[in-house]
């Protein structure tokens, strides 16, 4: 599968439960640090078991792994990835079949019976129960959190759709405009010192930072082995400045405060 290039994507988190949002400089995490961090990887690729959970096994973090049972990975390397939820790693839901908007730029590679511009809001959200049945068989878990591939939600009966993703999932991210609690990017081709500027040079009201990878020293969308490696060892050194953890970990976190 090929995808469109991309540097930085910023996406618009969504918090419900009664999450009442403070100001950066009053929220503080678990360990009292003001950022958090979450690193999560899209699409179940084999360079994210190949490279990523040695490199966070090595650094001590945990991280989210948002699967595709469609995705290759997951039949040829199921106890693998059943083992990284044993090493404390998400695994969250990233639908079935990866539907995005044939219509935007760069997304010729989008297969027609995959073309987010044709689902139906019924057919969307049988596909992402679905997913998460198939994530229960693979973990055991009933709680997941989601990010819609490629970062876009729903067009057409979008209100309800988000309505019904507060009922199914813990959290999850999409698209839209940044607020002063988040922000999410996705990079690609970019350096270590690159991304360590990144989480250092957030907006000021931010308290959380997303960086979703997908290819690691291949695939696609790839950022190099070292590159993200010098990020993973800046995270770890500094962990009094900044709290990692699996999405699902900081939003309930989140949630609750």
């Amino acid at each position: 599968m090929t995808r469109g290039n991309c540097f930085f994507v910023l996406v618009f988190i969504f918090f419900w439960n009664g999450y009442s949002q403070e100001k950066a400089e009053e929220f503080l995490w678990p360990g009292g640090q003001k950022l958090a961090v979450s690193l999560s990887y899209d699409d179940a690729l084999d360079t994210q078991l190949d490279f990523v959970v040695p490199s966070l096994e090595k650094f001590k973090l945990k991280a989210s792994f948002y699967i595709l049972p469609n995705a290759p990975s997951l039949n040829d390397r199921l106890e693998e990835w059943r083992a990284v939820v044993e090493k404390g790693h998400e695994l969250g839901n990233h639908s079935m079949y990866h539907p995005c908007r044939k219509s935007l730029p760069g997304r010729d590679w989008v297969p027609a019976h995959h073309d987010l511009d044709r689902y139906s809001l019924e057919q969307m959200l049988e596909e992402l129960t679905t997913a998460n049945t198939f994530l229960k068989a693979i973990d055991g878990k009933s709680e997941r959190t989601f990010t819609p591939p490629c970062g876009v939600l729903m067009i057409e009966n979008e209100k309800e759709y988000i309505q019904k993703l507060h009922e199914i999932f813990v959290a999850y991210k999409g698209q839209g405009l940044e607020n002063d609690f988040s922000a999410v990017y996705a990079p690609q081709g970019v350096s270590g010192e690159q991304l360590i500027e990144l989480v250092k040079n957030v907006p000021k009201k931010t308290s959380l930072v997303n960086i979703i990878f997908h290819g690691i020293e291949g695939d696609y969308l790839s950022v190099s082995a070292e590159a993200h490696n010098e990020l993973l060892k800046f995270l770890a050194d500094n962990s009094k400045d900044y709290y990692v953890d699996t999405f699902i970990n900081i939003m309930k976190y989140a949630n609750a405060r």
